[in-house]
């Protein structure tokens, strides 16, 4: 699976809204299709708003699959 379906899949029932935003773009972290097209690769800076029960530790799990779980492509 790809990483974006992992991180979809990780929170997809998470009652909650988690958005990404980077590159100018915002998405919801339920669609794939927008965490694509986000094109996130290694180093990119990325905002995470949680909004939802345990948000904070939300938050701190995502960030944390972000910057140690993927071997995103380097940056050209």
């Amino acid at each position: 699976m790809r990483p974006s379906g992992v991180i979809r899949e990780r929170f997809v029932d998470y009652p909650g809204r988690i958005t990404l935003e980077a590159h100018g773009m915002e998405t919801e972290l339920r669609s794939v299709v927008g965490l694509l097209a986000l094109g996130l690769q290694k180093d990119d800076k990325v905002a995470v708003s949680v909004e939802g029960p345990d948000a904070e530790k939300i938050c701190t799990e995502l960030v944390t699959m972000l910057e140690t779980s993927f071997d995103f492509p380097p940056k050209k």
